[in-house]
């Protein structure tokens, strides 16, 4: 899944949402900090889809979805779901087409939701350059619109910032690009990017003040970076390991600050924390749960009392893992449980 899989929807129960073959599956509590239901639902019906879903919430709960799924013999489309609330169903995929009018996958998508609740929808496109297509004003879809770009690597980063306005940075050979709204409905337009080498597949967006949004990489030399436009890049810490962080921002002892999670090369769940926006103050690991095998995925998130949750899935055999943090100084955590 590219973005946060582990999510809160607006009633404060957690949902997950969780790739099992062809098909995306969601999963959410009883009631707050509550049970979970015995069995995962299927989001979308019963289409078939290509591995690689993407994710993304807006300020309003809701939660949209988007994913490839095979059309004729050689070629893919790709479609979108809205989930309104944990517990309903989504609503069945919807075919939003495909960013070169035909043809098969281009790349994995990226989804992000502005401040109105609008869905944008960013995949690669045969050029090698980034591609959107975004729910209107007054409903339905605009036509896929072309952002330009070159040699575009791996998954997108679609974020959205306090602002409501919508943000997208993709890796490519020694660089980062991003673009960035202007104002509402309005199309992303490129900004200044940054030279630096980076691994494609490493990259995470967060919204971390009014002004910023901060993305996170792992550079060539495996050092997990900051990123603000504008800025120059911050080496943080060591990456823990080879994907992407998730990140989350939450209040600890009264401060505002950045919590970030990512399966280390040992197989267990690294967190560190580190007050938002101020990476000079630094950050180090620390290592939780059991260890888990390579294919496993960590997320993020805030419960109805705004304290950190982080889940761990392994796509292999379906084994959920739940810790929260506990009510004591610093970032301590409960054991972890399967769900």
């Amino acid at each position: 899944m590219n973005g946060d899989w582990l999510l809160r929807g607006r009633d404060g129960r957690l949902t997950v949402y969780l790739p099992s073959g062809d098909a995306v599956l969601c999963r959410a509590e009883r009631g707050p900090a509550g049970p979970w239901e015995d069995a995962p639902r299927t989001v979308g019906g019963s289409q078939k889809l290509h591995p690689g879903a993407a994710v993304g919430q807006g300020a309003d709960g809701y939660a949209h979805l988007a994913a490839w799924r095979p059309t004729v013999p050689g070629e893919s489309g790709l479609v979108h779901s809205t989930h309104f609330r944990p517990g309903l169903a989504p609503l069945d995929w919807v075919p939003i087409g495909h960013p070169d009018q035909k043809g098969d996958r281009t790349g994995p998508p990226a989804v992000a939701v502005d401040g109105a609740g609008r869905g944008y929808v960013f995949v690669r496109n045969k050029g090698g350059g980034v591609s959107l297509r975004n729910q209107k004003v007054k409903g339905g879809w605009g036509g896929w619109l072309d952002l330009e770009g070159h040699d575009v690597q791996g998954e997108l980063a679609a974020v959205t910032g306090e602002s409501g306005f919508v943000e997208v940075y993709a890796s490519v050979p020694g660089g980062i690009l991003h673009w960035r709204q202007e104002g509402d409905g309005k199309k992303p337009v490129r900004t200044e990017g940054v030279d630096v080498p980076v691994r494609p597949g490493t990259l995470r967006a967060l919204a971390t003040s009014a002004e910023h949004t901060t993305l996170f990489f792992t550079d060539a030399s495996g050092d997990l970076c900051a990123w603000r436009p504008g800025e120059k890049p911050v080496t943080l810490l060591a990456s823990a390991g080879p994907g992407p962080v998730s990140a989350v921002r939450c209040e600890i002892e009264g401060h505002d600050c950045t919590v970030l999670a990512q399966r280390s090369a040992s197989g267990r769940v690294a967190f560190a924390a580190y007050p938002t926006e101020q990476e000079s103050a630094g950050a180090w690991w620390t290592e939780s749960g059991p260890p888990l095998p390579s294919d496993a995925m960590v997320s993020l998130a805030l419960d109805e009392d705004g304290e950190v949750v982080a889940a761990s899935l392994v796509p292999s055999t379906g084994t959920l893992l739940l810790t929260r943090r506990k009510d004591e100084p610093g970032l301590a955590l409960e054991a972890w449980r399967e769900i």
